[in-house]
């Protein structure tokens, strides 16, 4: 199952609890660079949205302030967004593989070990 599509802000968020396992909302405001950081009620509007996207929920309450965790992986979101880049070139991974490459961010240690799970991958079709 796929997560939900998450915003590059909401991402900056889910970030920040991957990381740090649990939040309040100022303490997830505070982990942003001070030159630039968003608003307080910028990020809670955010957590907030994100509740609604079922990514992050409510763990406890102290105080008047709320802890969050994350509720989606950091795995789940990452595919989510590969699917999606790969979507906008009609589920085409050349052209992604030739930026890749082209850009020198694609390393021969990279496609080695992309060859070592295709092959694990190919025994398993296999094997079934």
């Amino acid at each position: 199952m796929a997560g939900p599509k998450l915003a590059k802000l909401e991402l900056q968020i889910m970030e920040t609890l991957w990381t740090r396992g649990h939040a309040s909302i100022r303490e997830i405001q505070e982990a942003f660079p001070e030159k630039g950081r968003p608003a307080y009620t910028t990020i809670q509007t955010t957590v907030y949205r994100l509740e609604a996207k079922k990514a992050v929920r409510r763990v406890k309450k102290v105080g008047n302030f709320h802890i969050f965790e994350a509720a989606v992986s950091r795995n789940a979101a990452q595919r989510r967004l590969i699917d999606d880049l790969l979507a906008l070139f009609g589920g085409h991974t050349q052209p992604v593989m030739a930026h890749l490459i082209e850009s020198g961010k694609l390393t021969l240690e990279d496609v080695k070990e992309a060859e070592k799970t295709l092959r694990k991958l190919a025994r398993k079709d296999k094997s079934e």
